[in-house]
């Protein structure tokens, strides 16, 4: 698997001392599986934004859908992207729908955007899908939808829709362009409270979006004794899964084996600096 994600795991990865410049690792991911992140909000904003600054670097056009203004990057992250390009930051969007329906029809007008963009946007992103889903606004608030069974399925099915359209509209432009592929992240609420941190396949709303999500990428925060005596502030396990990793996993080709990765590290350490780790 080459996607977004591990191409930023990759950027970032562990190195004798603490990384001081960010360099992209390689080109644009030329396969992506849209891909749902599931964990606790805190940090998977932070990997969300590092994956949209590694998205611009590579020279893709990000849409970034979050309720919650963002007037900078987070410190962490610019400890991590110290050198990062105004130009790049240029190929971020930023908006900011309040309320799912919003979220829904301005998902359904980006195929308009071509009209005033010469370059169709290569990732989506939504930050904190549940709190479209399920707070204020989503679910059977919205008056179009009788649940929020119902509403996951049309808002998933409305971005495969809109990811194929644009996708279609990139290789139009450039035979070598990758798929615009999204990524969202989730938090169950199902999952609040406990431990270990596993997303649990019990919700009924995580049943409908693994459905449409190839990938589903789990942040496990390490509370052990031993992560704790390493000096850092937060350790944190990242699984991949998902019918995309299932069907990688069957390549026998062992060059392409070997960029299947689907269990990682995520270092924080006390000054903020974040490092990913292979395991």
């Amino acid at each position: 698997m080459s996607d977004i994600l591990t191409l930023v795991f990759k950027t970032l990865m562990s190195k004798t001392g603490v990384n001081s410049d960010f360099r992209v690792a390689s080109s644009s991911p030329t396969t992506c599986g849209n891909t749902l992140l599931l964990g606790d909000h805190s940090i998977s904003r932070s990997v969300l934004l590092l994956a949209a600054v590694t998205a611009a670097e590579t020279g893709m056009k990000v849409i970034f859908f979050t309720q919650t203004q963002i007037q900078s990057l987070p410190v962490s992250l610019q400890k991590c992207v110290p050198n990062l390009s105004p130009e790049s930051l240029k190929k971020i969007k930023f908006c900011y729908p309040c309320k799912v329906d919003e979220l829904l029809q301005q998902v359904a007008s980006l195929h308009e955007s071509i009209n005033l963009y010469p370059t169709p946007s290569s990732l989506i992103i939504i930050d904190r899908l549940d709190g479209y889903l399920c707070g204020p606004g989503g679910g059977g608030t919205c008056g179009l939808y009788p649940g929020e069974q119902s509403l996951a399925a049309h808002l998933s099915a409305l971005l495969c829709d809109t990811s194929a359209f644009l996708t279609q509209l990139l290789k139009q432009r450039s035979s070598s362009s990758g798929p615009c592929c999204f990524i969202a992240s989730f938090q169950s609420e199902v999952d609040l409270g406990k431990s270990d941190g596993e997303a649990s396949t019990t919700d009924p709303i995580l049943e409908v979006l693994d459905r449409y999500f190839q990938v589903r990428c789990t942040l496990d925060r390490d509370c052990s004794y031993e992560a704790a005596a390493a000096g850092l502030q937060e350790v944190w396990h990242i699984y991949f899964s998902g019918t995309c990793i299932t069907q990688a996993s069957c390549i026998k080709d062992r060059e392409d084996r070997q960029s299947i990765d689907q269990e990682w590290q995520l270092l924080i350490f006390p000054d903020g600096v974040m490092e990913f780790k292979l395991v």
